[in-house]
Protein backbone atom coordinates (compact mmCIF):
# COMPACT_ATOMS: atom_id res chain seq x y z
CA UNK A 1 0.00 0.00 0.00
CA UNK A 2 1.29 3.42 -0.81
CA UNK A 3 -0.81 5.16 1.81
CA UNK A 4 -2.01 3.77 5.13
CA UNK A 5 -5.47 5.20 4.48
CA UNK A 6 -5.75 3.01 1.39
CA UNK A 7 -5.32 -0.15 3.50
CA UNK A 8 -8.92 -1.26 4.04
CA UNK A 9 -9.92 -0.15 0.53
CA UNK A 10 -7.09 -2.10 -1.09
CA UNK A 11 -7.86 -5.21 0.98
CA UNK A 12 -11.57 -4.92 0.09
CA UNK A 13 -10.70 -4.70 -3.63
CA UNK A 14 -8.33 -7.65 -3.35
CA UNK A 15 -10.95 -9.68 -1.49
CA UNK A 16 -13.48 -8.88 -4.23
CA UNK A 17 -10.94 -10.16 -6.77
CA UNK A 18 -10.42 -13.38 -4.80
CA UNK A 19 -14.14 -14.02 -4.35
CA UNK A 20 -14.58 -13.52 -8.11
CA UNK A 21 -12.30 -16.54 -8.71
CA UNK A 22 -14.50 -19.64 -8.54
CA UNK A 23 -11.79 -21.92 -7.12
CA UNK A 24 -10.75 -19.37 -4.45
CA UNK A 25 -14.39 -18.89 -3.48
CA UNK A 26 -14.91 -22.67 -3.34
CA UNK A 27 -11.89 -22.97 -1.04
CA UNK A 28 -13.15 -20.13 1.18
CA UNK A 29 -10.01 -18.00 0.75
CA UNK A 30 -9.81 -14.72 2.64
CA UNK A 31 -7.23 -11.93 2.47
CA UNK A 32 -5.98 -11.19 5.98
CA UNK A 33 -3.16 -8.74 5.15
CA UNK A 34 -2.05 -6.93 2.02
CA UNK A 35 0.47 -4.24 1.19
CA UNK A 36 3.95 -3.29 -0.03
CA UNK A 37 4.50 -6.64 -1.76
CA UNK A 38 3.30 -8.77 1.15
CA UNK A 39 0.07 -10.77 1.34
CA UNK A 40 -1.46 -13.13 3.88
CA UNK A 41 -4.31 -15.31 2.60
CA UNK A 42 -6.07 -17.96 4.67
CA UNK A 43 -8.74 -20.58 4.24
CA UNK A 44 -10.73 -22.82 6.58
CA UNK A 45 -10.42 -26.57 6.84
CA UNK A 46 -13.23 -28.37 5.02
CA UNK A 47 -14.02 -32.08 4.88
CA UNK A 48 -14.55 -32.02 1.10
CA UNK A 49 -10.90 -30.91 0.64
CA UNK A 50 -9.41 -33.92 2.43
CA UNK A 51 -6.97 -35.90 0.32
CA UNK A 52 -6.57 -38.87 2.67
CA UNK A 53 -9.83 -40.01 4.30
CA UNK A 54 -7.97 -42.22 6.80
CA UNK A 55 -5.90 -39.39 8.30
CA UNK A 56 -8.17 -36.43 7.47
CA UNK A 57 -5.23 -34.54 5.92
CA UNK A 58 -6.09 -31.84 3.41
CA UNK A 59 -5.00 -32.47 -0.20
CA UNK A 60 -1.65 -31.00 -1.28
CA UNK A 61 -3.31 -29.38 -4.28
CA UNK A 62 -5.34 -27.23 -1.90
CA UNK A 63 -2.12 -26.02 -0.25
CA UNK A 64 -0.70 -25.34 -3.71
CA UNK A 65 -3.75 -23.30 -4.75
CA UNK A 66 -3.57 -21.26 -1.54
CA UNK A 67 0.13 -20.51 -2.02
CA UNK A 68 -0.28 -19.62 -5.70
CA UNK A 69 -3.13 -17.22 -4.94
CA UNK A 70 -1.24 -15.65 -2.03
CA UNK A 71 1.89 -15.16 -4.14
CA UNK A 72 -0.14 -13.50 -6.90
CA UNK A 73 -1.74 -11.17 -4.35
CA UNK A 74 1.72 -10.23 -3.03
CA UNK A 75 2.86 -9.34 -6.55
CA UNK A 76 -0.24 -7.25 -7.20
CA UNK A 77 0.24 -5.39 -3.90
CA UNK A 78 3.83 -4.39 -4.72
CA UNK A 79 4.04 -0.59 -5.13
CA UNK A 80 5.73 -0.81 -8.54
CA UNK A 81 3.19 -3.21 -10.08
CA UNK A 82 0.31 -1.53 -11.88
CA UNK A 83 -0.92 -4.44 -13.98
CA UNK A 84 -2.04 -8.04 -13.82
CA UNK A 85 0.10 -11.09 -13.11
CA UNK A 86 0.24 -14.79 -13.95
CA UNK A 87 2.30 -17.64 -12.55
CA UNK A 88 5.40 -18.55 -14.54
CA UNK A 89 6.88 -20.99 -12.04
CA UNK A 90 5.98 -22.12 -8.55
CA UNK A 91 8.11 -24.60 -6.63
CA UNK A 92 6.57 -25.96 -3.45
CA UNK A 93 8.30 -27.95 -0.75
CA UNK A 94 5.85 -29.83 1.47
CA UNK A 95 7.33 -30.15 4.96
CA UNK A 96 4.55 -31.88 6.87
CA UNK A 97 0.85 -32.63 6.67
CA UNK A 98 -1.49 -29.88 7.79
CA UNK A 99 -3.33 -30.81 10.95
CA UNK A 100 -6.92 -31.89 10.25
CA UNK A 101 -9.52 -29.33 11.25
CA UNK A 102 -7.14 -26.35 11.30
CA UNK A 103 -7.25 -23.15 9.24
CA UNK A 104 -4.40 -22.76 6.73
CA UNK A 105 -2.62 -19.44 6.29
CA UNK A 106 -0.10 -18.49 3.59
CA UNK A 107 2.21 -15.48 3.81
CA UNK A 108 3.97 -14.37 0.63
CA UNK A 109 6.54 -11.67 -0.03
CA UNK A 110 7.39 -10.23 -3.44
CA UNK A 111 11.09 -9.64 -2.84
CA UNK A 112 12.47 -8.74 -6.30
CA UNK A 113 11.02 -7.22 -9.44
CA UNK A 114 12.40 -6.82 -12.95
CA UNK A 115 10.61 -5.16 -15.89
CA UNK A 116 8.63 -8.30 -16.64
CA UNK A 117 9.07 -10.79 -13.77
CA UNK A 118 8.34 -10.70 -10.04
CA UNK A 119 10.02 -13.12 -7.64
CA UNK A 120 8.10 -14.32 -4.60
CA UNK A 121 8.64 -16.57 -1.58
CA UNK A 122 5.90 -17.93 0.66
CA UNK A 123 5.24 -20.10 3.70
CA UNK A 124 2.02 -21.89 4.64
CA UNK A 125 1.18 -22.80 8.21
CA UNK A 126 -1.77 -24.23 10.04
CA UNK A 127 -2.75 -23.06 13.50
CA UNK A 128 0.48 -24.62 14.78
CA UNK A 129 2.36 -21.78 13.04
CA UNK A 130 5.76 -22.64 14.53
CA UNK A 131 6.14 -25.51 12.06
CA UNK A 132 5.53 -24.74 8.37
CA UNK A 133 3.31 -27.00 6.31
CA UNK A 134 4.99 -25.90 3.07
CA UNK A 135 7.25 -23.28 1.57
CA UNK A 136 7.38 -21.97 -1.98
CA UNK A 137 9.37 -19.83 -4.35
CA UNK A 138 7.94 -18.54 -7.56
CA UNK A 139 8.22 -16.28 -10.57
CA UNK A 140 5.24 -14.30 -11.82
CA UNK A 141 4.68 -12.20 -14.92
CA UNK A 142 4.30 -8.47 -14.74
CA UNK A 143 2.38 -7.29 -17.76
CA UNK A 144 2.96 -3.83 -19.12
CA UNK A 145 0.07 -1.56 -18.13
CA UNK A 146 -2.34 -0.81 -20.97
CA UNK A 147 -2.69 2.80 -21.97
CA UNK A 148 -5.66 4.40 -23.56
Amino acid sequence: MTDATDGPVKIDRAQQFITALPYARALGMRIDELGEGVAVVSMPFADHLVGDPHSGVIHGGVVSALMDTCCGAAVLSHPSVRSSTATLDLRIDYMRAAKPGQRLSARAECYHITRSVAFVRAVTTDEDSENPVASATGAFTIEAPRHG
